[in-house]
């Protein structure tokens, strides 16, 4: 690929192939729209531009690392669209160069700060060609619409084609299937491709009004506040994850057991989320509560997590204090939302007969009655130190078996629809296996010790896990 970017240059070195499409280059152009994009860019990404580290510098300040809040790559179009509809082919395959290489400094590595490089400047190299191809300059010189409208249109659509089928490569290359790498790559650059296409179709035109860069440069201060705005709120999206990561590696270090139990349960959850058309929001707040259901087990004695043989009356009601140990715990969160109602009463039962508070039915939250069949699911097709893992099957039939008591029919049934659609690998044991032989128990564990036994008849699986 870098190869093939190195040959969409060749117009910049070889006068006579400069006019196959679009003309010579016109640096005055070319150069303030690099310098342009690499300076929203930076600061699209939540990063210092150029310019700022440039004066840290002046002043004798070493500029501070930075990670970047955005997503990898570009991701402020307005002025390399505009370099695709200002600019021959060649051209409009440097904009991008600039802050692909530069931008980022130290993220991410060179490698793929020369991969970034090379597909921006394909798709912006094919995205120009079909432009000038359908005689976009023409039309836009005489700001004739819709004409020059649609060539632009075209150029975005094409610049998401070439961009779509890189990635897809890439995602193939790595393991990935090229089909659903393409598929998702095309629509994640489409939507976002349009809104800032058109920003480059008004950045086009005012640049060769009468007032030209000037009016540009007004033209993209609102975009640029927009795109800072996004990046803050990238970068705080990012440390609500690194907080939930903290816990749930401290719950882990605790209950060395359980690892990875918290990431699966968070998994499934969003899986039945997904089947019950839940919003996409609620469900990002969702596979937070999944992913910390267990963070209660922080209060809970090390020894009672790790007790191979079972629980006196005593033991089993310290254990049973996690979820709502858990909640006081995350009570100052805000960011978790309903997802703290969710860890609170994840081991509530459908009857009435589960804890910390005995809700019933519609009473218990939405977000715990997920979670406790996610939770109940990847307990039972775990193997731990005290028994070993079920199939999936086996698993399934459990749960459908407790439906309309201890779990709601509903999430139960959406379970069952998402795993048939996706693969679920069940934990593997740890490195080295367990100390002698796991016992091959039956999947129900007794009623929470604090019911009477009048209440408290039956069996649940997964029990407080």
């Amino acid at each position: 690929m870098l190869l093939a970017a190195f040959c969409c240059l060749l117009p910049l070195v070889l006068p006579r192939a400069a006019g196959w499409l679009g003309g010579p280059v016109d640096l005055r152009r070319l150069a303030p729209l690099a310098l342009l994009h690499l300076c929203l860019e930076s600061l699209a990404q939540g990063l210092p531009t150029p310019c700022t580290r440039i004066w840290q510098r002046l002043l004798g300040r070493r500029p501070a690392r930075t990670e970047p809040a955005g997503r990898p790559g570009s991701s402020f179009f307005p002025v390399l669209f505009a370099g695709v509809l200002m600019l021959p082919p060649a051209a409009a395959a440097l904009v991008a160069v600039p802050a692909a290489l530069i931008g980022q400094v130290g993220q991410p590595g060179p490698v793929r700060r020369l991969w970034n490089a090379a597909q921006l400047a394909l798709a912006a190299f094919a995205a120009a060609a079909v432009f000038h191809l359908l005689g976009g300059p023409r039309l836009l010189l005489g700001s004739r619409f819709p004409g020059a409208a649609l060539g632009a249109l075209a150029a975005v659509l094409v610049f998401c084609l070439v961009n779509g089928v890189l990635v897809g490569t890439v995602r193939w290359l790595a393991g990935t299937g090229p089909a659903v790498g393409t598929v998702r790559a095309l629509w994640n650059c489409l939507l976002p491709a349009l809104l800032h296409g058109a920003g480059g179709l008004m950045v086009a035109v005012l640049w060769q009004g009468p007032y030209g860069a000037l009016a540009v440069l007004l033209a993209l201060l609102p975009l640029s506040i927009s795109a800072w705005v996004s990046a803050q709120a990238h970068r705080e999206q990012a440390a609500h994850r690194a907080t939930v990561q903290a816990l749930v590696q401290a719950v882990e270090i605790k209950d060395a057991y359980t690892r990875g139990h918290s990431e699966r349960v968070g998994r499934a959850s969003v899986l039945i989320a997904r089947q019950l058309g839940m919003a996409e929001e609620r469900i990002r707040t969702l596979h937070f509560a999944g992913t910390l259901h267990d963070v209660g087990k922080l209060a809970v004695a090390t020894e009672l997590l790790r007790r191979n043989g079972p629980l006196s009356e005593a033991e089993r009601r310290a254990v049973e204090v996690h979820p709502v140990a858990g909640h006081d715990l995350v009570r100052e969160l805000a960011f978790l939302g309903e997802a703290r109602e969710g860890i609170l009463h994840h081991h509530e039962r459908l009857d009435g007969r589960g804890y910390p508070d005995g809700l019933a039915g519609a009473r218990i939250p939405e977000f715990a009655r997920i979670i406790s069949v996610a939770d109940a699911f990847d307990s039972m097709t775990s193997t731990r130190s005290y028994r070993r893992g079920r199939p999936v099957g086996e698993a399934v039939a459990e749960l459908g078996r407790c439906a309309g008591s201890q779990f709601d029919p509903v999430m139960v049934g959406a379970l069952v629809r998402a795993l048939a659609e996706h693969d679920w690998q069940a934990a593997p044991p740890p490195p080295g296996g367990w100390d002698g032989e796991v016992p091959d128990i039956p999947l129900g564990v007794p009623e929470p010790a604090r019911r009477s036994p009048a209440k408290g008849a039956g069996a649940a699986p997964g029990g407080p896990s």
